[in-house]
């Protein structure tokens, strides 16, 4: 075993990110807005120009704007090939702007031994680098095969059970095929979304989707189905991924309404859970 219990509360930056309506834009395409939009309804995030529209950011782009890292030195030596992406969460405290420049501090909140493996969780708050305000808050889990039994807590038991009766609100999105060369040109280059033999030295037919992007699918259903299309009434997204997805895939959301929010999962194009336990916050 090469991890590191005892790097729980290690604290990496604040590192700085600058990004700009050109990262925005492709982003927001990166995650499939703008596809099959006939009435021109997700302009104001696929455009700068368009007359009588104003630019804005699809709130899941927080993933990609968090400036923070992971740095694995403190948590020690681990196999990035064998490293799983278990969930993932954001918190809004402002609508993202167009353009500007952050800065992200980033805690090793938790590290637990699962026997077979090791989940390794981090939280990164985000500021405005010129005023400090708030901007966001990222929290993920990644799942460390063959780092576990060392006799460590297991954690805490998180369980979000989802309803089995019909959702209240659902919405298929269609993937493209090259849907992963896309989304990559917002910054994660591993091949494993775009190399075929690395795609089979992995397991897989061929290269699978980002579960990021996945996840700003997910994120612009309940953007538009819950908050009226308006990023200012985003609050908070977080989710489990539980199956890969593959470029071309259509993706359904199925929402459940709570008392300000909503429980969610999104399903393959097979009818199989790709996301799960999702529990969604607006205002």
């Amino acid at each position: 075993m090469a991890i590191n219990p005892d790097a729980v509360g290690t604290v990496t930056g604040p590192k700085s990110r600058t990004w700009d309506s050109k990262d925005c834009l492709l982003y927001a395409l990166g995650v499939g807005a703008g596809a099959a939009d006939p009435t021109g309804a997700e302009l104001e995030f696929t455009t700068e120009n368009s007359k009588d529209v104003t630019q804005r950011v699809l709130p899941t782009m927080a993933v990609v704007l968090n400036a923070g890292g992971l740095d694995f030195s403190a948590v020690g030596q681990i196999n990035l090939f064998l490293m799983l992406h278990g969930e993932q969460g954001i918190t809004l405290h402002r609508e993202i702007p167009v353009a500007g420049t952050l800065e992200s501090t980033t805690t090793v909140t938790g590290i637990w031994d699962k026997g077979k493996g090791a989940v390794i969780e981090f939280e990164s708050v985000s500021v405005l680098a010129d005023t400090k305000e708030p901007l966001f808050t990222t929290r993920m889990s990644l799942f460390a095969r063959g780092e576990g039994g060392w006799g460590g807590d297991r954690g805490p038991n998180k369980v979000v059970e989802i309803p089995a009766a019909a959702p209240d609100r659902q919405v298929t999105y269609q993937t493209r095929t090259d849907q992963a060369l896309l989304y990559r040109l917002n910054g994660d280059r591993n091949p494993l979304h775009s190399d075929p033999t690395f795609a089979k030295a992995g397991g897989f037919d061929k290269p699978i989707l980002h579960g990021l992007c996945t996840y700003g699918f997910t994120g612009r259903a309940l953007l538009h189905e819950l908050c009226g299309s308006d990023p200012a009434r985003f609050g908070s997204m977080d989710v489990r991924f539980s199956s890969p997805v593959m470029p071309g895939e259509a993706l359904t959301v199925k929402m459940w309404d709570t008392d300000g929010g909503a429980l969610f999962q999104t399903l393959g194009q097979d009818g199989r859970t790709v996301l799960d336990a999702g529990v969604f916050r607006f205002a």
